[in-house]
Protein backbone atom coordinates (compact mmCIF):
# COMPACT_ATOMS: atom_id res chain seq x y z
CA UNK A 1 0.00 0.00 0.00
CA UNK A 2 1.38 3.38 -0.54
CA UNK A 3 1.92 5.60 2.20
CA UNK A 4 -0.83 7.57 3.67
CA UNK A 5 -1.76 10.97 4.69
CA UNK A 6 -2.59 10.48 8.45
CA UNK A 7 -4.99 13.45 9.52
CA UNK A 8 -4.36 14.19 13.46
CA UNK A 9 -6.31 17.14 15.20
CA UNK A 10 -6.11 15.52 18.88
CA UNK A 11 -3.69 17.20 21.93
CA UNK A 12 -1.22 15.21 22.92
CA UNK A 13 1.65 15.15 25.14
CA UNK A 14 4.92 15.22 24.31
CA UNK A 15 5.63 11.24 25.08
CA UNK A 16 2.25 10.07 23.26
CA UNK A 17 3.16 12.78 20.47
CA UNK A 18 6.25 10.74 19.92
CA UNK A 19 4.56 7.11 20.53
CA UNK A 20 2.94 8.64 17.27
CA UNK A 21 4.92 9.61 15.13
CA UNK A 22 7.00 6.34 15.69
CA UNK A 23 3.81 4.42 15.06
CA UNK A 24 2.60 5.75 12.38
CA UNK A 25 5.87 5.46 9.75
CA UNK A 26 6.52 5.10 6.96
CA UNK A 27 2.68 7.11 6.63
CA UNK A 28 2.72 11.18 6.83
CA UNK A 29 1.41 12.84 10.01
CA UNK A 30 -1.01 16.10 8.59
CA UNK A 31 -1.64 18.53 11.69
CA UNK A 32 -4.42 21.05 11.32
CA UNK A 33 -3.31 25.21 12.21
CA UNK A 34 -5.22 24.68 15.97
CA UNK A 35 -5.43 21.19 17.69
CA UNK A 36 -8.52 20.30 19.16
CA UNK A 37 -8.81 21.22 22.94
CA UNK A 38 -9.69 17.75 24.33
CA UNK A 39 -10.93 14.26 23.39
CA UNK A 40 -14.80 16.18 22.77
CA UNK A 41 -13.60 18.93 21.07
CA UNK A 42 -12.80 19.38 17.47
CA UNK A 43 -10.36 21.31 15.37
CA UNK A 44 -12.21 22.86 13.02
CA UNK A 45 -12.20 23.45 9.06
CA UNK A 46 -8.85 22.99 7.66
CA UNK A 47 -7.92 22.68 4.05
CA UNK A 48 -5.32 19.78 4.47
CA UNK A 49 -8.02 17.66 5.30
CA UNK A 50 -8.58 17.36 1.99
CA UNK A 51 -5.70 15.63 1.42
CA UNK A 52 -6.03 12.44 3.86
CA UNK A 53 -6.80 9.17 3.60
CA UNK A 54 -7.07 8.50 7.56
CA UNK A 55 -8.35 11.18 10.30
CA UNK A 56 -7.56 10.55 13.86
CA UNK A 57 -9.40 12.96 16.44
CA UNK A 58 -12.15 14.49 16.02
CA UNK A 59 -12.66 15.80 12.73
CA UNK A 60 -14.94 18.86 12.09
CA UNK A 61 -18.20 18.03 10.24
CA UNK A 62 -17.59 20.21 7.34
CA UNK A 63 -13.89 18.82 6.43
CA UNK A 64 -15.73 15.53 5.96
CA UNK A 65 -18.57 16.59 3.50
CA UNK A 66 -15.61 17.75 1.37
CA UNK A 67 -13.23 15.38 1.44
CA UNK A 68 -13.02 12.92 -1.87
CA UNK A 69 -10.09 10.78 0.05
CA UNK A 70 -11.04 9.70 3.61
CA UNK A 71 -11.59 6.11 3.83
CA UNK A 72 -11.47 5.39 7.76
CA UNK A 73 -11.69 7.96 10.67
CA UNK A 74 -11.24 7.14 14.53
CA UNK A 75 -12.29 9.17 17.29
CA UNK A 76 -10.64 9.87 20.45
CA UNK A 77 -13.65 9.11 22.57
CA UNK A 78 -16.19 6.86 23.54
CA UNK A 79 -18.53 9.47 22.24
CA UNK A 80 -19.82 10.09 18.71
CA UNK A 81 -23.03 12.17 19.19
CA UNK A 82 -21.76 14.45 16.41
CA UNK A 83 -21.40 11.89 14.04
CA UNK A 84 -24.81 10.36 15.09
CA UNK A 85 -27.00 11.34 12.71
CA UNK A 86 -29.04 9.90 10.45
CA UNK A 87 -27.33 12.06 7.69
CA UNK A 88 -23.95 11.59 8.38
CA UNK A 89 -24.31 7.63 8.68
CA UNK A 90 -26.03 7.93 4.76
CA UNK A 91 -22.70 9.74 3.59
CA UNK A 92 -20.61 7.44 5.73
CA UNK A 93 -22.16 4.84 3.59
CA UNK A 94 -22.53 6.52 0.50
CA UNK A 95 -18.42 6.70 0.47
CA UNK A 96 -17.98 3.80 2.17
CA UNK A 97 -16.19 5.29 5.11
CA UNK A 98 -15.43 3.49 8.07
CA UNK A 99 -15.95 5.02 11.61
CA UNK A 100 -14.39 3.76 14.85
CA UNK A 101 -14.26 5.02 18.51
CA UNK A 102 -12.50 5.22 21.95
CA UNK A 103 -14.73 3.01 23.86
CA UNK A 104 -11.87 0.22 24.25
CA UNK A 105 -9.90 2.75 26.15
CA UNK A 106 -12.57 4.13 28.33
CA UNK A 107 -14.64 1.51 28.92
CA UNK A 108 -13.00 0.49 32.29
CA UNK A 109 -12.25 3.30 33.78
CA UNK A 110 -15.95 3.93 33.31
CA UNK A 111 -16.73 0.88 35.09
CA UNK A 112 -14.69 1.76 37.60
CA UNK A 113 -16.14 5.10 37.98
CA UNK A 114 -19.72 4.20 38.84
CA UNK A 115 -18.94 1.14 40.38
CA UNK A 116 -17.31 3.53 42.87
CA UNK A 117 -20.26 5.43 43.19
CA UNK A 118 -22.26 2.70 43.85
CA UNK A 119 -19.79 1.26 46.88
CA UNK A 120 -20.07 4.83 48.31
CA UNK A 121 -23.55 4.60 47.84
CA UNK A 122 -24.14 1.49 49.50
CA UNK A 123 -21.93 2.31 52.17
CA UNK A 124 -23.07 6.12 53.05
CA UNK A 125 -19.59 7.27 52.27
CA UNK A 126 -20.81 11.02 52.32
CA UNK A 127 -22.53 11.42 55.33
CA UNK A 128 -19.88 8.92 56.83
CA UNK A 129 -17.03 11.37 56.01
CA UNK A 130 -18.69 14.09 57.46
CA UNK A 131 -19.60 12.79 60.22
CA UNK A 132 -17.68 12.96 63.40
CA UNK A 133 -20.42 11.10 65.74
CA UNK A 134 -20.18 8.99 68.79
CA UNK A 135 -19.83 5.31 68.91
CA UNK A 136 -23.33 4.21 70.39
CA UNK A 137 -24.84 7.28 69.64
CA UNK A 138 -28.52 8.03 67.67
CA UNK A 139 -26.44 9.57 64.61
CA UNK A 140 -23.63 6.66 64.65
CA UNK A 141 -26.72 4.05 64.89
CA UNK A 142 -28.68 5.58 61.69
CA UNK A 143 -25.42 5.66 59.55
CA UNK A 144 -23.87 2.27 60.27
CA UNK A 145 -27.41 0.41 59.43
CA UNK A 146 -28.53 2.77 56.96
CA UNK A 147 -25.21 0.85 55.13
CA UNK A 148 -27.03 -1.51 52.87
CA UNK A 149 -25.17 -4.98 51.57
CA UNK A 150 -25.69 -5.00 47.79
CA UNK A 151 -25.70 -8.58 47.17
CA UNK A 152 -29.53 -9.37 45.36
CA UNK A 153 -29.97 -6.14 45.24
CA UNK A 154 -31.51 -5.20 41.42
CA UNK A 155 -29.44 -3.38 38.85
CA UNK A 156 -31.18 -1.96 35.74
CA UNK A 157 -28.55 -0.42 32.81
CA UNK A 158 -29.48 1.68 30.51
CA UNK A 159 -27.51 0.97 27.49
CA UNK A 160 -25.68 -2.01 26.88
CA UNK A 161 -21.53 -1.20 25.07
CA UNK A 162 -18.21 -1.55 26.02
CA UNK A 163 -18.77 0.42 29.44
CA UNK A 164 -21.54 -1.85 30.50
CA UNK A 165 -19.84 -5.20 29.55
CA UNK A 166 -16.85 -4.07 32.29
CA UNK A 167 -19.51 -3.15 34.72
CA UNK A 168 -21.27 -6.37 35.30
CA UNK A 169 -17.70 -7.82 35.64
CA UNK A 170 -16.80 -5.87 38.52
CA UNK A 171 -20.77 -6.52 40.28
CA UNK A 172 -20.69 -10.16 39.96
CA UNK A 173 -18.51 -11.13 42.68
CA UNK A 174 -21.71 -8.83 44.64
CA UNK A 175 -23.79 -11.65 43.54
CA UNK A 176 -26.29 -8.55 42.46
CA UNK A 177 -29.16 -9.39 39.88
CA UNK A 178 -28.58 -7.45 36.48
CA UNK A 179 -30.64 -6.45 33.88
CA UNK A 180 -29.69 -4.14 30.64
CA UNK A 181 -32.21 -2.23 28.36
CA UNK A 182 -31.21 -1.94 24.91
CA UNK A 183 -33.56 -1.77 21.67
CA UNK A 184 -32.80 -4.60 20.34
CA UNK A 185 -31.20 -7.81 22.43
CA UNK A 186 -28.23 -9.20 20.11
CA UNK A 187 -28.23 -12.17 22.72
CA UNK A 188 -24.32 -12.28 23.48
CA UNK A 189 -24.90 -9.98 26.26
CA UNK A 190 -24.79 -12.52 29.12
CA UNK A 191 -27.44 -10.79 31.22
CA UNK A 192 -30.99 -10.61 30.79
CA UNK A 193 -32.16 -7.74 28.13
CA UNK A 194 -35.82 -5.78 28.18
CA UNK A 195 -36.45 -4.05 25.74
CA UNK A 196 -39.31 -1.02 25.36
CA UNK A 197 -42.40 -2.94 25.98
CA UNK A 198 -40.78 -4.59 29.92
CA UNK A 199 -38.98 -1.31 30.51
CA UNK A 200 -41.28 -0.09 33.14
CA UNK A 201 -41.61 -3.49 34.99
CA UNK A 202 -37.70 -3.97 35.30
CA UNK A 203 -37.96 -0.47 36.77
CA UNK A 204 -40.41 -0.83 39.23
CA UNK A 205 -37.88 -3.69 40.43
CA UNK A 206 -34.61 -1.45 39.74
CA UNK A 207 -32.77 -0.76 43.68
CA UNK A 208 -29.67 1.03 41.29
CA UNK A 209 -30.44 2.83 37.88
CA UNK A 210 -27.46 2.99 35.41
CA UNK A 211 -27.41 5.67 32.72
CA UNK A 212 -25.06 5.05 29.93
CA UNK A 213 -27.07 6.29 26.99
CA UNK A 214 -24.89 7.84 24.36
CA UNK A 215 -26.41 11.25 23.36
CA UNK A 216 -28.52 10.87 19.90
CA UNK A 217 -32.65 12.57 19.10
CA UNK A 218 -33.80 9.29 20.50
CA UNK A 219 -31.88 9.82 23.92
CA UNK A 220 -32.60 13.09 24.98
CA UNK A 221 -34.59 13.37 27.89
CA UNK A 222 -34.91 9.77 27.89
CA UNK A 223 -34.77 9.70 31.62
CA UNK A 224 -37.86 11.70 32.23
CA UNK A 225 -40.76 12.89 35.11
CA UNK A 226 -42.61 9.55 33.85
CA UNK A 227 -39.28 7.46 33.69
CA UNK A 228 -38.59 8.06 37.07
CA UNK A 229 -41.50 7.81 38.55
CA UNK A 230 -41.93 4.26 37.35
CA UNK A 231 -38.95 3.49 39.31
CA UNK A 232 -38.59 1.53 42.41
CA UNK A 233 -39.49 4.38 45.42
CA UNK A 234 -36.13 5.01 47.21
CA UNK A 235 -33.96 3.86 43.79
CA UNK A 236 -30.63 5.25 43.28
CA UNK A 237 -29.68 6.98 39.45
CA UNK A 238 -26.48 7.29 38.26
CA UNK A 239 -25.59 8.89 35.15
CA UNK A 240 -22.18 8.20 33.21
CA UNK A 241 -23.61 8.67 29.92
CA UNK A 242 -24.47 12.30 28.82
CA UNK A 243 -25.79 15.16 30.71
CA UNK A 244 -28.63 15.43 28.04
CA UNK A 245 -30.18 12.51 28.47
CA UNK A 246 -31.88 13.14 31.52
CA UNK A 247 -34.46 15.51 32.27
CA UNK A 248 -32.65 17.97 35.41
CA UNK A 249 -36.00 19.43 36.41
CA UNK A 250 -38.00 16.18 36.38
CA UNK A 251 -34.58 14.86 38.58
CA UNK A 252 -35.10 17.59 40.58
CA UNK A 253 -37.77 17.26 41.89
CA UNK A 254 -37.62 13.68 42.33
CA UNK A 255 -34.96 14.31 44.71
CA UNK A 256 -36.72 16.81 46.39
CA UNK A 257 -39.96 14.79 46.63
CA UNK A 258 -37.57 11.98 48.04
CA UNK A 259 -39.09 9.23 45.33
CA UNK A 260 -35.37 8.94 44.47
CA UNK A 261 -32.96 8.08 47.28
CA UNK A 262 -30.37 9.42 45.33
CA UNK A 263 -28.33 10.42 42.40
CA UNK A 264 -24.77 10.09 41.20
CA UNK A 265 -23.62 12.33 38.61
CA UNK A 266 -20.64 12.86 36.09
CA UNK A 267 -22.25 14.38 33.12
CA UNK A 268 -24.88 17.51 33.33
CA UNK A 269 -26.28 19.69 31.20
CA UNK A 270 -24.37 22.16 30.74
CA UNK A 271 -21.26 21.18 32.31
CA UNK A 272 -20.04 22.80 34.69
CA UNK A 273 -23.33 23.37 36.01
CA UNK A 274 -23.33 27.44 36.78
CA UNK A 275 -23.47 28.80 39.89
CA UNK A 276 -26.52 28.54 41.56
CA UNK A 277 -28.11 25.75 39.72
CA UNK A 278 -30.53 23.71 42.06
CA UNK A 279 -28.60 20.57 41.32
CA UNK A 280 -25.69 21.79 43.32
CA UNK A 281 -27.44 22.01 46.73
CA UNK A 282 -30.47 19.18 46.23
CA UNK A 283 -30.62 16.53 48.35
CA UNK A 284 -28.60 13.20 48.14
CA UNK A 285 -27.13 14.62 44.79
CA UNK A 286 -23.55 13.56 43.77
CA UNK A 287 -21.67 15.51 40.84
CA UNK A 288 -17.98 14.71 39.55
CA UNK A 289 -17.04 16.81 36.66
CA UNK A 290 -17.22 14.33 33.81
CA UNK A 291 -13.74 12.62 34.54
CA UNK A 292 -15.23 8.91 34.58
CA UNK A 293 -12.64 8.15 31.71
CA UNK A 294 -9.81 9.91 32.64
CA UNK A 295 -6.98 7.81 33.52
CA UNK A 296 -3.10 8.35 34.10
CA UNK A 297 -1.57 6.94 30.66
CA UNK A 298 -5.17 7.84 29.24
CA UNK A 299 -3.32 10.03 25.74
CA UNK A 300 -0.84 6.74 25.10
CA UNK A 301 -3.99 4.05 25.41
CA UNK A 302 -5.72 6.55 22.92
CA UNK A 303 -2.55 6.58 20.84
CA UNK A 304 -2.13 2.65 21.01
CA UNK A 305 -5.63 1.95 20.26
CA UNK A 306 -4.93 3.79 16.80
CA UNK A 307 -2.02 2.13 16.16
CA UNK A 308 -3.43 -1.36 16.80
CA UNK A 309 -6.17 -0.14 14.19
CA UNK A 310 -4.09 0.94 11.80
CA UNK A 311 -2.34 -2.14 11.44
CA UNK A 312 -5.77 -3.68 11.10
CA UNK A 313 -6.86 -1.19 8.36
CA UNK A 314 -3.62 -1.68 6.33
CA UNK A 315 -3.73 -6.00 6.86
CA UNK A 316 -7.42 -5.46 5.70
CA UNK A 317 -8.47 -6.74 9.11
CA UNK A 318 -11.79 -5.64 11.35
CA UNK A 319 -11.16 -2.57 13.23
CA UNK A 320 -11.81 -2.60 17.02
CA UNK A 321 -14.63 -0.72 18.00
CA UNK A 322 -16.43 0.13 14.86
CA UNK A 323 -19.33 1.98 14.98
CA UNK A 324 -20.16 2.63 11.00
Amino acid sequence: MNNLKIFCDARLPDNAAKLLREGVGPHELVFPATLAASVLGKSGLDPAFAQVDIAFGQPDLANIQLSTRLRWMHLTSASFTRYDTAEFRALATARGLAVTNSSSVYAGPCAEHVFAFILAQARRLPSALQSRCANDSPEWAKLRYACAPLCHQNVLILGFGAIAARLVELLRPFEMRITAFRRQARGDEGIPIVTSAHLPEALANADHLVNILPQNADSAHFISAELLARLKPGAILYNIGRGATVDQEALLAALRGGHLGAAWLDVTEPEPLPDGHPLLTAPNCFITPHIAGGHSNESETLVNHFLDNLRRFLDGAPLRDRVM
